[in-house]
């Protein structure tokens, strides 16, 4: 919309560089071009504002499949304004000089215009395919049709309007039969998820099966490394016995022979201790023999007197002292005592 500032009692108009600006002043053609601005006076100007640049129109329609399928069509127009002076003639693009808004709604009608055309070309078009054709290639064949119709369309050049592109967004069946479709291709998906569920299930039971395998082989791999030690054990038990009683058997017999020489030795050492205290006894006899009894009498007292307790004094009487020479046999009296 051009922007309008008010001056005693003159207009100025500044219009943007995508709107096309027609003034008429008494009938005549003052300013005829795209981003105008001037002064004029509202009471003998006629003002026209058509906008040239890029527009995209939306639009949603029903149609009908050939097997009576209702579907609806999403599309979008884009379009511009190619002659604004060609438009503005067949169209009412006039502004208001005061407040410089369009006085009718031309954008609507042109946006009827191509809402309508593009309509009746889609619903051509699917009035002869299937719905699941149209499901699959009607994007392509609507927007092809519809685009070759705007194109033929003799009002639009007529009216100024260049279609720039048509786009189909999607084509939609009703909610249930949308339902129904999927379900199929739901059914199947699910399918193949339930395969791949249950082939995973069974790799699963595969791999625990190879893993009870391995531990079961594992278990009887170890019970007989465990009868392999048992009798290595008991061999080493068996073998460590025969080497301690054969080590036993050196050890006795080594102390039977010791012993044994021990004894040797000893009966060696008494025979000869016998021998020598014999031959000791004999001569002792001997010499006993040879010696005459007073000697032998002193030598007895002598003995005697080593085993009587100590005494430190001792008196005698003559009388006794004469007996005991007597019994000494020495009847001289003991004149060496």
């Amino acid at each position: 919309m051009a922007d309008i500032t008010r001056r005693f009692g003159w207009r100025h108009l500044r219009s943007a560089p995508t709107a096309h600006i027609r003034h008429h002043k008494r009938g005549r053609l003052a300013h005829d071009g795209q981003g105008l601005s001037f002064w004029y006076r509202s009471l003998s100007a006629a003002l026209s504002e058509v906008p040239v640049d890029d527009r995209e129109l939306a639009m949603a329609f029903h149609a009908r499949t050939a097997d009576f399928q209702d579907v609806t069509v999403q599309a979008t127009v884009t379009y511009r304004i190619s002659d604004p002076a060609e438009a503005a003639n067949r169209l009412d693009f006039s502004v208001d000089p005061d407040t410089g808004s369009w006085r009718g709604a031309p954008l609507e009608q042109i946006a009827t215009l191509l809402t309508e055309t593009a309509q009746q070309h889609t619903l051509d078009v699917l009035a002869r395919t299937p719905l699941a054709a149209a499901l699959v290639d009607g994007v392509a064949s609507v927007r092809e049709r519809v685009a070759a119709g705007l194109a033929a369309e003799p009002r639009l050049p007529a009216t100024g309007i260049d279609v720039v592109a048509v786009r189909v967004v999607a084509i939609r069946p009703e909610a249930e039969v949308e339902r129904a479709l999927r379900t199929p291709a739901r059914e199947q998906i699910q399918q193949e998820a339930d395969r791949a569920t249950y082939e995973r299930r069974a790799v699963a039971v595969e791999r625990e099966r190879a893993i009870a395998e391995n531990e079961l082989a594992s278990q009887i791999e170890l019970a007989r490394r465990e009868e392999q030690l048992v009798d290595q054990r008991g061999t080493n038990a068996r073998r460590e016995a025969e080497e301690k009683a054969a080590a036993d058997g050196v050890r006795t017999e080594a102390e039977a022979a010791r012993k044994v020489r021990l004894a040797r030795a000893e009966a060696e050492a008494a025979r000869e201790t016998g021998g020598a205290r014999a031959e000791a006894q004999a001569a002792w006899l001997r010499v006993h023999g040879e010696v005459d009894p007073a000697t032998l009498h002193a030598l007895a007292a002598t003995r005697l007197a080593e085993n009587l307790p100590r005494i430190e004094s001792l008196t005698l009487s003559p009388d006794v002292l004469t007996g005991l020479l007597a019994k000494l046999g020495r009847p001289d009296g003991g004149a060496g005592a």
